[in-house]
């Protein structure tokens, strides 16, 4: 078997995002709120790679920004090194590794980034150790660390998908060829905040089975985010922002998950007009990703 492998942890849009009420208090994921969820990967991407080390040796991670400057998060709490504790956890042994994460995707933007990461290091480490665990297994061994890793753990590049329930239910898509104008704002969006706030808001009935209906017949024209209320109440600059990027690309503009980036499909071309009229924001030209990527 290799002694390392490097393997790509994609960025993933919300092209739709249906959100239920939260669970009742009697349910044993109290609080957690179904969703019906359009999942497309894109071709923006954290890189991974590990070395597996000797079985005396202890593991040790290398976490960084894409300018290679630490994280500014404790490296334990980072979803990467969960996700390979709780693999040892559930085989009952050590794997002793080098993990080295550079992280191109911005967190808290709802790109999916450190979900990402978690589900690459569990396919990485599964096949580093030849431990031929079911994808379905490598799912369930992360659902305590996240509702998102379960669309990641496909093979590569993961395919479209519809998710529902609370993230496990994984109905997997045709292929998308997209352009995507991404709209990186200056500020992150904290998830747990914005379905804090969701919470408080009129509640509007969940559009579960529109979202189902979207995504199983590719329908990029109705395209939506019922977070979108709350996460312009917890960044308030997201209003102003998407204005002006609807305005600049005659288009529609959309919140990827909780925010706060924003997305439009359109042509590269288009990204210097964005820029002008956004120069506080990133403006990335990207594309969905298909099995040839």
């Amino acid at each position: 078997m290799p002694d390392a492998l490097a393997w790509p942890c994609p960025a993933k849009i919300n092209l739709a995002l249906a959100v239920g009420q939260p669970l009742p208090p009697d349910h044993p994921r109290a609080g957690m709120h179904p969703i019906a969820s359009w999942f497309a990967p894109i071709a923006l991407a954290d890189t991974l790679s590990v070395t597996r080390l000797a079985q005396s040796a202890s593991s040790h991670y290398t976490i960084t920004r894409a300018d290679r400057q630490p994280v500014d998060w404790p490296i334990d709490h980072d979803l990467a090194v969960r996700a390979h504790r709780a693999l040892e956890q559930f085989l009952s042994r050590t794997l002793p590794i080098h993990l080295d994460l550079t992280k191109h995707i911005p967190p808290g933007t709802g790109l999916g980034g450190g979900s990402s990461n978690a589900a690459s290091t569990l396919l990485a480490l599964n096949q580093l150790f030849e431990l031929n665990i079911p994808h379905i297994t490598l799912a369930r061994i992360a659902s305590n660390l996240g509702s998102d890793i379960a669309f990641f753990i496909d093979d590569q590049p993961p395919r479209p998908a519809l998710v529902t329930g609370l993230g496990e239910q994984i109905e997997r898509l045709p292929p998308l060829q997209l352009p995507i104008l991404l709209i990186l704002p200056p500020f992150a969006c904290h998830t747990p905040a914005v379905y804090r706030t969701f919470d408080t808001l009129a509640y509007q009935p969940a559009h579960l089975d529109h979202a189902c209906t979207i995504a199983r017949t590719a329908d990029t024209q109705q395209l939506f985010n019922d977070l979108w209320p709350a996460a312009q109440l917890v960044a308030p600059q997201l209003t102003h922002i998407h204005a002006r990027a609807t305005h600049a690309l005659s288009a529609p503009v959309h919140l990827s998950g909780s925010g706060s980036a924003l997305f439009a499909i359109a042509p590269a071309d288009h990204a210097s007009t964005l820029a002008r009229a956004l120069p506080e924001c990133i403006i990335l030209s990207t594309h969905t990703l298909a099995p040839t990527d």
